[in-house]
């Protein structure tokens, strides 16, 4: 018999999302998480129905506190390293040593983010961002770069002038179709083909970007996308599969967000190309909900369906 019924790693919004699905669900649950928030960088967390403006560090307190209420939830604050298929379901070895088996498991792990420049990585959150929906408002009309670094920034350029002048630098790689150039030019946004090499400011702010014909343009606020890679092994370890998106691969999942492997179910950034704090919170509650049917049914049936 396995330790618990059901197992999630990772306790950020589609962790504990799932969690408290299955803890309402009366099921032993443990919640596995090393508090290592995506968004720990930004201040405050922005469109998130009855959270917007509060820290995600305070959203995730107050959701641990009351998954706590709920008796059948074990919380261990350590990062899985391993996973592998045992007989009854999944064993994970955690960084202190410990082994634990779970019938289901929910990944939950998230993403790492990688900039295009160096001088991007204190600015992040602050003066150098990702999600217009999440962070325009609050640097608006301010002059905005849209720095591009996959092939669909083009796109983000042109929506960013509802908040702001933009200018959307092509990075010498990126060349916008005519369609969107046209696009671009209805908007009002500048181009430019010069590529930005560094962005000036001083600490956390953003003056202007340095190009490399030597040019520096003022700048207060940065746009681009980051590449991205799911910041645990488990899924690769489990055998899962993957997708290629936009900013990088991802687990490969279905509508109820059953990865290719029986018994695994993945939520969050780490399970989708779009991101964003509802979906993943709303993915983490379709993965839980999932997860507690997988259980019934196999109970139902003899262990027959999953």
């Amino acid at each position: 018999m396995s330790d618990y019924e059901v197992v999630v790693v990772g306790g950020g919004f589609a962790g504990l999302s799932a969690a408290m699905q299955l803890a309402r669900a009366r099921r032993r649950l443990l919640l596995i998480d090393a508090g290592r928030l995506r968004n720990r960088f930004a201040a405050t967390s922005h469109g998130f129905l009855g959270q917007d403006g509060v820290a995600p560090a305070e959203i995730m307190r107050r959701g641990f506190e009351q998954l706590a209420a709920y008796p059948t939830v074990d919380v261990v604050r350590h990062e899985a390293l391993d996973a592998c298929a045992v007989d009854g379901g999944f064993e994970l070895r955690l960084t202190n040593g410990a082994a634990v088996t779970g019938a289901r498991l929910i990944l939950a792990t998230g993403v790492i983010d990688t900039l295009p420049l160096s001088s991007m990585q204190a600015r992040w959150g602050v003066s150098v961002l990702h999600c217009p929906y999440c962070h325009g408002y609050e640097v608006q009309d301010r002059r905005i770069a849209a720095i591009a670094n996959v092939p669909v920034a083009v796109h983000q350029a042109i929506i960013l002038p509802d908040w702001g002048p933009t200018t959307f630098y092509t990075q010498g790689v990126f060349e916008p179709t005519p369609e969107d150039a046209a696009l671009l030019a209805a908007r009002g946004v500048a181009i430019e083909r010069s590529p930005v090499v560094e962005l000036l400011g001083v600490g956390a702010g953003l003056s202007a970007v340095r190009l490399a014909d030597g040019r520096d343009v003022p700048t207060e606020v940065a746009f681009t996308t980051p590449k991205t890679r799911v910041a645990s092994p488990l899924a690769e370890q489990l055998g899962c599969g993957f997708v290629d998106g936009v900013t990088g691969a991802h687990i490969q999942v279905d509508a109820m967000q059953q990865t290719t492997v029986p018994g695994v179910f993945a939520a969050g950034d780490a399970a989708t190309a779009m991101f964003n704090a509802t979906l993943a919170s709303a993915a983490g509650v379709t993965a839980g909900v999932a997860t507690h049917r997988s259980l019934v049914m196999a109970k139902a049936t003899g262990g027959l369906r999953s």
